[in-house]
């Protein structure tokens, strides 16, 4: 697992866009101007909002995350490498992707590719 890997699955995923706030070193993931994936300049993996601070200490207490510095205790880092799993990681990005898109104000999400009602509900 990688950047450019992670990117992909970032890139994939509806609405999602991507930015750079700091500098082109630094990948920020954006939906509906929010971000959901970070991945900073020392290329040492993804940063990603878990759905409460509970999950983010069991991640980082098994041994699948660390602590990602500079953000709330709900987010977590995903190191990159060879041992890194790409079906834990893709999970891991998709639930901070739905987490971060469920909570933009409804105008927003209704704005959003696949949004039917502006509650976050894909179409079928």
């Amino acid at each position: 697992m990688d950047r450019a890997a992670t990117n992909r699955i970032c890139a994939a995923l509806p609405g999602a866009t991507l930015d750079h706030p700091w500098d082109e070193r630094h990948d920020a993931w954006k939906i509906g101007g929010r971000i959901f994936a970070l991945i900073g300049a020392q290329d040492h993996g993804v940063t990603v909002k878990c759905p409460d601070p509970e999950t983010a200490a069991l991640l980082v207490e098994t041994g699948r995350a660390e602590r990602a510095p500079y953000m709330h205790r709900s987010w977590v880092l995903l190191p990159f490498g060879p041992t890194a799993d790409m079906d834990e990681v893709r999970h891991r990005i998709e639930v901070s992707f739905r987490l971060i898109r469920d909570a933009l104000p409804r105008k927003v999400r209704a704005a959003l590719p696949g949004d039917v009602d502006g509650k976050g509900r894909e179409a079928p």
